[in-house]
């Protein structure tokens, strides 16, 4: 019997033929994919003809717009400068259209296109396929489980809670403040709408704090086109921090959950919960879980919970901490809003649901303050069939869209002297198109709890101004910036001078 053995120079020759070919195959699908975005690209081109934008690199698209945070600067020149819709390249294969008239936004809100894949789904990893995420009968099905939650029989006592939240605010803001010291207002803010959520939907106790880090790690990744492959974001130090930071989000929730499931199995506590007149959003969420185990499994659970935590005290925070330096710029408005409080509240040891609807003049600056900052600057929509506008013009299927609420609200054409903080565009009587004013979306799937955080902005409002006189600090004045909220990229710093209470200056007498 013989044995053959391989000599080196033949074992190289095929390891060398090998690479070879591997070279080969990787150069080959690399011209494939090539090929791909080319006619992708000439694709998209041709589909958006009809819609003329400033001039982009082939490859990085608007990059140069996008620099320093200019994004919203940069929505208001396109919002001048090319009528109703604007395509804004993100590189050279992606692109979405930034829509800014109401026509155009009734038009795709009374359509039920989904989410844009694209965008959203990165934030799937930290709040889940909850309401904010979800389409087609799925989304359906859960918001019609979730609409009882938001009934006004629930939401009434809700006022109390929310006045306690603002009242320990203001309480650490009294601790903390010298005469005219300047306040960042927004981590407080944040803090107590996350205080006032924990409160009202989940009824748990106490103060926490959520890492609002993943906002702006979730933002920075869309807008990087080498961290939309997942596995490659995985290993980036941002992906890492994103998982650790979602890891912990969620033992949190999960804890919220776990406690309140101990509760219900308490005996004699499902009872009770269901003889409730009605239940808050847990109770909700998982007694509909009790009696048919199929509609919510644990994920389920925790995605709406997630979701709701985020939607609930992330964009009511960005809406107070907005409205109360609109303000502290304009002190007329702010006088005027302070007097009609005054007259309504007194003092303001006692706030509830059926003085919200007794401030109109304090709602108008709220809603004005709203336009010029609101709290979600855009939203995004995949179209699932093609789509004409009033004006003619089409985008064929599968094209991404952003309906940009920030630049709808400072469209001229809109909005006379955009600018301009006028609340008396908001008078009763005064005209406006019905989708002019956004800051809750519109249509199927506006915002399911626009009630509750409209309620929440009035009570901190009314609290905050007859507690201080609220000044602009004129060396850090804010600059507004779209991250996931609107939030400012040096802050919202405010100078706070306490005012007189009316019962002490009586004891005094």
């Amino acid at each position: 019997m013989s044995v053959s053995v391989l000599s080196p120079s033949r074992l190289l020759g095929d390891v060398s033929g090998i690479l070879q070919a591997a070279s080969l195959l990787i150069l080959l699908l690399l011209l494939i994919k090539a090929v791909q975005l080319y006619l992708h690209r000439q694709w998209l081109l041709k589909a958006l003809q009809q819609f003329p934008c400033p001039p982009s690199h082939w490859l990085f698209g608007h990059i140069q717009e996008l620099q320093q945070d200019q994004e919203l600067q940069r929505i208001q020149k396109w919002v001048e400068t090319f009528p109703s819709a604007c395509p804004h390249w993100l590189w050279g294969g992606k692109v979405r259209v930034q829509l800014y008239d109401p026509d155009y936004m009734k038009v795709i809100l009374g359509r039920s296109d989904p989410k844009s894949h694209g965008s959203y789904r990165f934030l799937a990893p930290w709040i889940g396929y909850g309401l904010l995420l979800l389409n087609g009968q799925t989304w359906f099905q859960h918001r019609r489980m979730l609409t009882p939650a938001f009934h006004y029989d629930i939401l009434k006592p809700y006022v109390g809670l929310m006045a306690d939240s603002v009242r320990v605010m203001l309480d650490k803001w009294e601790e903390l403040l010298g005469q005219d010291s300047p306040l960042e207002v927004f981590q407080h803010v944040s803090l107590m709408t996350l205080d006032t959520i924990m409160k009202c939907a989940f009824s748990h106790q106490g103060s926490i704090q959520v890492d609002s880090d993943l906002n702006n790690l979730v933002f920075s990744r869309v807008r990087n086109a080498f961290h939309q492959n997942d596995t490659i974001y995985s290993l980036t130090s941002a992906g890492r921090w994103t998982h650790r930071a979602c890891q912990l989000a969620h033992q949190h929730t999960d804890q919220v959950i776990q406690l309140r499931k101990a509760q219900l199995q308490k005996e004699g506590e499902l009872e009770k919960i269901k003889r409730k007149r009605h239940l808050d959003f847990l109770d909700i969420l998982l007694l509909a879980k009790m009696e048919n185990g199929s509609i919510l499994s644990d994920k389920d659970l925790r995605a709406e919970v997630d979701t709701f935590m985020f939607e609930g005290h992330d964009t009511t925070a960005s809406g107070i901490s907005w409205i109360l330096y609109a303000l502290a710029t304009h002190p007329k408005h702010q006088e005027r809003c302070r007097e009609e409080i005054h007259s309504l509240l007194g003092d303001g040891a006692s706030i509830t649901w059926n003085h919200l609807d007794q401030m109109p003049y304090t709602t108008m600056c709220i809603k004005e303050a709203l336009r010029l900052y609101p709290p979600v600057p855009g939203i995004g929509r995949e179209l699932s069939t093609p789509v004409t506008f009033p004006d003619g013009r089409s985008l064929p299927k599968g094209i991404m869209v952003l309906l940009s609420i920030y630049g709808l609200h400072h469209n001229p054409k809109v909005w006379p002297n955009p600018e301009v903080f006028d609340p008396f565009r908001f008078a009763p009587g005064s005209a406006q198109h019905s989708h002019a004013f956004l800051p809750f979306s519109g249509g199927s799937r506006n915002c399911i709890g626009k009630q509750f955080a409209m309620n929440e902005l009035k009570v901190a409002t009314a609290l905050t101004l007859l507690r201080f006189e609220l000044l602009p600090d004129p060396t850090r004045i804010p600059i507004p910036i779209a991250r996931l909220v609107l939030k400012s990229k040096n802050g919202i710093h405010l100078r706070l001078r306490r005012l007189p209470n009316p019962c002490e200056d009586k004891d005094q007498l």
